[in-house]
């Protein structure tokens, strides 16, 4: 079924939420969304009164499903993407560890072979690499491997995006390091620099933003906290309106009013939820290595033998469920925390992020509890 028509939802735009209405999907991509009965002759998805979102793009996320981007495995992130569907995730940043350069130059390697040959409507898609280290500061490692730590550079960071064919497009680093700002001054246009695992001060955050960083990495975690006297990275991330913040919002990384102040600071324009999910996301509790590092999952942490949290579980549906729940607001208001925002940073937004007329058919359809019934993508139908 390449042409049909979804109905009997409530349909999100950018402009407004259509009570009654429909989107007609043709080819793979939407072509009309309209308000009032449909009265032609494809046919109909019954939406069954639920929400119709775009789909969700997630640009911090490792692995899960037993899977892991540094795992180099083909079938691997194949398994993946497929599952991510389950999730409502249409489209993700595979992302590396810090890990030797041999680790890292393989899994890159893989991530672009399995990127070319990815079918349309299959899978969720890849969009690109997220390099969350190694040039981060050995004082704020969090899961990430001290040993592998180094400091960024023009021609390393060139290097890994040769080999990556261009698709890196967020690197995590710590801006107060050797090199940085050269570093920030020379690529900044071409790929988002990140602020994480750094120990930063309030000042050098802001000051690494006058030389081109962007983005705040899984906000609350592996960064200076804020302080009334030393408002460190945290205290950047609220009250400076050129970055932008990750966040994951699962309740074990941040607590539900840490969630509730940033989004006060920053608003549905300027917050990107994110899952840093690792291989243990929808599997049982047990044992899992993350970065060669063995992790302890129980429940709904994941942590390392001394405790350190190791990624999360979270499924990018369930994150949008607790920052409604956190924050109080609506759905209307909070969808594009899960899509826009990130298909704008990523500069895809043309294609992706929101339901409009030409745009790509990548369409969640999901309950007021964010329990996903349906994910389209590029207008092949995946049920839940």
């Amino acid at each position: 079924m390449s042409n049909y028509v979804i109905t009997n939802g409530r349909i999100y735009t950018e402009e407004q939420v259509i009570e009654n209405g429909y989107l007609v999907v043709e080819d793979g991509k939407i072509s009309d969304i309209q308000e009032g009965e449909y009265t032609g002759d494809l046919q109909q998805v019954d939406a069954k009164g639920q929400n119709i979102l775009p789909g969700f793009i997630d640009i911090h996320i490792h692995g899960g499903y037993g899977e892991d981007a540094m795992d180099a495995s083909y079938e691997g992130l194949k398994h993946l993407a497929e599952q991510l569907l389950s999730e409502g995730t249409t489209t993700f940043l595979a992302t590396t560890m810090t890990q030797s350069d041999e680790n890292i130059e393989k899994a890159l390697k893989n991530i672009v072979a399995y990127q070319a040959d990815q079918q349309k409507g299959e899978a969720a898609e890849i969009g690109g690499v997220h390099l969350e280290g190694p040039f981060i500061s050995e004082h704020k490692v969090g899961a990430q491997n001290p040993k592998y730590v180094q400091r960024p550079s023009v021609s390393k960071i060139q290097h890994f995006q040769e080999i990556a064919n261009g698709q890196i497009k967020i690197i995590t680093f710590a801006p107060e390091v050797e090199g940085a700002h050269e570093t920030l001054n020379a690529l900044h246009d071409d790929i988002i620099f990140s602020m994480g695992h750094t120990v930063a001060t309030f000042d050098e955050a802001n000051e690494a933003v006058e030389h081109g960083a962007k983005h705040i990495t899984h906000l609350y975690n592996a960064a200076t906290p804020f302080e009334h006297r030393d408002p460190g990275v945290f205290g950047a991330a609220w009250t400076n309106k050129g970055l932008n913040t990750e966040i994951i919002v699962d309740g074990v990384h941040s607590h539900p009013a840490s969630v509730n102040i940033a989004y006060k600071q920053k608003g549905n324009e300027h917050m990107y939820l994110i899952t840093d999910a690792m291989r243990a996301k929808g599997m049982k509790d047990g044992e899992y290595d993350l970065g060669g590092q063995n992790v302890i999952v129980k429940g709904k942490e994941a942590r390392l033998a001394s405790g350190a949290l190791a990624g999360s579980i979270l499924r990018m549906n369930d994150g949008l469920r607790n920052l409604m729940t956190y924050t109080n607001d609506s759905l209307e208001n909070l969808w594009r925390v899960a899509s826009l925002n990130q298909a704008k940073a990523l500069k895809i937004d043309d294609t992706k992020g929101s339901l409009a007329i030409g745009k790509d058919a990548d369409i969640v359809i999901a309950n007021d509890e964010i329990e996903i019934s349906k994910t389209i993508k590029a207008g092949t139908i995946h049920n839940f």
